[in-house]
């Protein structure tokens, strides 16, 4: 994850953007604790090839949550090809849902825009040597 954004910069649990917009039907104390439990649970979740979660490479691109509790999971892998690559989003799903209050998980695989490792957070950077 690049050096400037934050948790709340991949986790959606702001006000709305419009007026038209709803805002949310869950409290915003709620929405914290579930934002913080999922980054937690990113963070038990490991590429084999290399040994930093998947968070702090900043394979999560893009997480929603809605008024039903739904997560909804844009995540990217470090390289097309990977070995994991039908199986990493599985292990994505699991970890959001042992979230208390999540009700349903849907991840989505995108290669766009392609990771490079300047997405690695200097946590990450650090586990690698690469400070």
């Amino acid at each position: 994850m690049a050096d400037d954004l934050t948790p709340r910069d991949v986790i959606d649990v702001s006000a709305p953007e419009t007026a038209e917009e709803k805002p949310s039907a869950i409290p915003q104390a709620e929405l914290n604790r579930i934002t913080d439990d999922i980054i937690t649970a990113f963070k038990t979740v490991y590429d084999p090839e290399i040994p930093v979660d998947i968070y702090e490479l900043g394979l999560i691109y893009k997480v929603d949550i809605d008024d039903d509790r739904k997560v909804d999971i844009d995540m990217t892998l470090t390289a097309p090809g990977c070995p994991v690559a039908g199986d990493m989003p599985g292990w994505i799903e699991n970890a959001a849902r042992t979230v208390e209050g999540v009700v349903d998980v849907e991840v989505r695989l995108t290669f766009d825009p392609p990771w490079d490792p300047s997405r690695m957070s200097d946590e990450a950077r650090l586990a690698l040597n690469m400070l």
